[in-house]
């Protein structure tokens, strides 16, 4: 495997040789939809319907050639994630929640993905909030896509479902979810962004009451990653001083 890039940044460091492998348009994304699971090449061109054919097909190769992406034997066309690749897992979701504070209003033809939303929730996810309360099942419906995120405990267990869901293996989860334990939520692109932030008022609550909607802000919460105020810093330098 070579050690850099065909377009190096003569810098020799590692955020320089991270994005030499990573950081051309469209990788990253390519990568955060294939940490939810293995894709087949029209799996990952419908969830980036902006994405030319023949750049998905560069980016495959050239993740391929250092060692991110592999074929899937056992899925005709498919593509899934090296150990390498996996481990880009934590640098994907820290790119979500900072994203997420310099998101904005969705725009008239941007959309969210199946893929996107599950790991905007994993992004969200609190596992140590999660830990002391009741095993729940949250249904979110976002434009056109609908998720499972089933928590038990602190782990998250998330799955596309509805009309042209990606088939996924059956859940490790012990968990089988009872109606008094599933909130089915529908929201718009903006009001997920309000919802993970806290704010639930424009959600449409298809199934499951106030008190699972406030287990819900408990589980999963984005906060803003806005830098400290001048007035924080100095307060923090005071008391450790």
């Amino acid at each position: 495997m070579a050690t850099r890039g065909a377009r190096g940044f003569g810098q020799y460091g590692g955020v320089a040789r991270a994005l030499e492998r990573v950081g051309d348009r469209w990788a990253l994304l390519i990568v955060r939809d294939l940490l939810v699971g293995a894709r087949r090449y029209g799996d990952l061109k419908s969830g980036l319907p902006r994405i030319p054919t023949n750049i998905l097909s560069d980016r495959l190769r050239e993740l391929q050639e250092s060692g991110v992406v592999r074929r899937v034997p056992t899925v005709r066309g498919g593509y899934e994630l090296t150990p390498l690749g996996l481990g880009l897992e934590p640098v994907v979701i820290a790119l979500e929640r900072w994203g997420w504070s310099v998101l904005g209003e969705p725009g008239e033809d941007e959309t969210i993905g199946a893929d996107a939303l599950a790991v905007a929730l994993r992004a969200a996810f609190r596992a140590d909030a999660a830990a002391s309360l009741p095993p729940t099942e949250y249904l979110l419906h976002v434009g056109d896509v609908s998720v499972s995120a089933i928590v038990v405990g602190s782990t998250l267990g998330i799955v596309p479902v509805g009309a042209g869901a990606l088939p996924q293996p059956r859940r490790r989860s012990a968990f089988e979810p009872v109606p008094s334990a599933v909130l089915e939520l529908e929201v718009t692109p903006a009001a997920l962004h309000d919802l993970l932030a806290g704010d639930a008022g424009r959600a449409i609550v298809l199934a499951g009451g106030a008190e699972l909607l406030e287990r819900f802000g408990l589980t999963f919460r984005i906060e803003p990653a806005v830098p400290p105020t001048e007035e924080a810093t100095a307060a923090g330098d005071a008391a450790a001083a």
